[in-house]
């Protein structure tokens, strides 16, 4: 079978590329960009690669068209595609009827943690020999791959709240169906689709309802947003977990001598040789442990394989040093993952001055859903660098106004590069955090202070 898939070269969408060569079907993809590290995974499993949207990428005609959630009404290409009656249907929705619907699921929902904990998850799976398949939104360390179908029942994937595709506006989330669901946490976002925090959980509590009663939802209880969603009515076992309120398993410590403590049941547990950062972090590792044991392992196996969990390109990966400074790199764009971020380096290097580089990117961010929480997200960088193409004038004067001269706007990319290279000392700390690339800054910075 020919499958076209139009928007390929997003992290998800280029996931369910690579599931459906390993499939068999041939595959070509279209999008408006091409770039690494996904176009080099797209080259080299032989997916045909096509710049930009045209009615031409649909000719020859294929057997089925899977469109992206990027793409809307009025695109060349989705056009085309409408008035040729040709069959299509969204990633999600080929993902859960393809591919998840004979097979274990083990599903990680959430505002923040999602690529993380889902990343150790599937290591929890493969470290105990179960070889899952999973599909995740990002490249986690212990793999090569963002995505592959596996060789047994389980199958671990990220569940994004974020809507289907142009002509299914539910959740993705609702194709998957899991046998064991990860809730981490829950707050306002995507204020591009969702109106307010209940449009959420609505999505949210759909996705309980399609957890059947035999399955299991782990659910963190320090979070009032997804107690609200339980409420609401839920027929699966659950179990907690939490750091703050009572749960089933409990953190109790997080970056003690490299390690997390943490109680399940009347049993204290500790991962040793923990090489992760942030108190965030550790809870996501509990969470997936929690879901491993669901899964048939022993919490005693989990913490042998999580002291070699080595984290996911862009969550808070380390870049190296320069001129006697560490850089990282963090996909954190929300208020919340920002302040978590900041908090989990302070801890690290207590000592070090922490310099914030933010692209204001997101459509939330963008449209001021977060502007207001912002300034507060920031409060542990000793400096503030303001990175955004587009600057958007509420969020700077509310930043300006709370930090004062901590903060400093950059419009281009030239001038965030001369900003970082007068504001870095030897003993700073420098972390660039945004859901984009930045416009290639990150390595720009680093080639400029080599």
């Amino acid at each position: 079978m020919h499958i076209h898939i139009i928007g390929v070269c997003g992290t998800f969408m280029g996931g369910v590329a690579r599931l459906a060569r390993e499939l068999g079907h041939h595959v070509s993809g279209s999008d408006r960009a091409f770039y690494p590290p996904m176009s080099d995974q797209l080259a080299e499993l032989g997916i045909e690669l096509l710049q930009g949207y045209s009615a031409d990428n649909l000719k020859p005609a294929p057997d089925l068209v899977i469109v992206g959630n990027a793409l809307s009404r009025g695109n060349d290409e989705v056009e085309a595609l409408l008035d040729s009656r040709l069959p299509y249907t969204s990633g999600a929705q080929w993902l859960g009827e393809t591919v998840l619907r004979d097979r274990w699921v083990l599903a990680v929902a959430g505002t923040h943690g999602k690529t993380t904990t889902s990343s150790m998850l599937a290591w929890l799976l493969e470290h105990a020999g179960m070889q899952p398949g999973f599909l995740i939104g990002g490249v986690p360390g212990n793999f090569s791959v963002s995505a592959r179908l596996g060789e047994s029942p389980f199958f671990v994937v990220e569940a994004d709240e974020y809507d289907t595709a142009f002509f299914d506006k539910r959740s993705k989330f609702v194709h998957y169906r899991p046998n064991t669901l990860i809730l981490n946490n829950l707050e306002f976002d995507h204020a591009d689709i969702f109106d307010n925090l209940a449009a959420i959980q609505r999505q949210f509590h759909h996705l309980l309802r399609c957890v059947p009663a035999n399955g299991k939802v782990l659910v963190n209880a320090d979070a009032r947003a997804l107690s609200e969603v339980i409420d609401q009515g839920c027929w699966s076992e659950t179990e907690s977990f939490a750091e703050h309120s009572p749960a089933d398993w409990r953190l109790s410590a997080a970056q003690l001598e490299n390690s997390v403590d943490f109680e399940f049941g009347e049993n204290n547990h500790r991962v040793q040789g923990w090489q992760m950062t942030g108190r965030h972090n550790a809870l996501n590792a509990v969470a997936a442990i929690a879901a491993a044991r669901h899964a048939g392992m022993t919490t005693e196996h989990s913490l042998e394989a999580m002291r070699q969990f080595v984290g996911v390109k862009r969550r808070l990966d380390f870049l190296g040093e320069r001129k006697g400074a560490v850089l990282y790199d963090d996909f954190a764009h929300h208020p919340t993952a920002i302040e978590a971020t900041l908090a989990g380096l302070s801890e690290r290097y207590p000592s070090k001055r922490l310099i914030a580089v933010v692209e204001l990117r997101s459509n939330s961010m963008r449209g001021g859903a977060h502007t207001a929480a912002l300034p507060a997200a920031l409060r542990l960088a000793d400096q503030v660098l303001v990175f955004a193409l587009e600057p958007q004038a509420d969020a700077a004067a509310a930043l300006a106004e709370a930090l004062g001269d901590k903060v400093q706007f950059c419009e281009h990319t030239i001038d965030a590069i001369n900003a970082i290279e007068s504001l870095l000392q030897s003993g700073d700390c420098l972390v660039f955090m945004s859901n984009g690339d930045m416009k290639g800054l990150q390595v720009q910075v680093l080639e400029a202070l080599s």
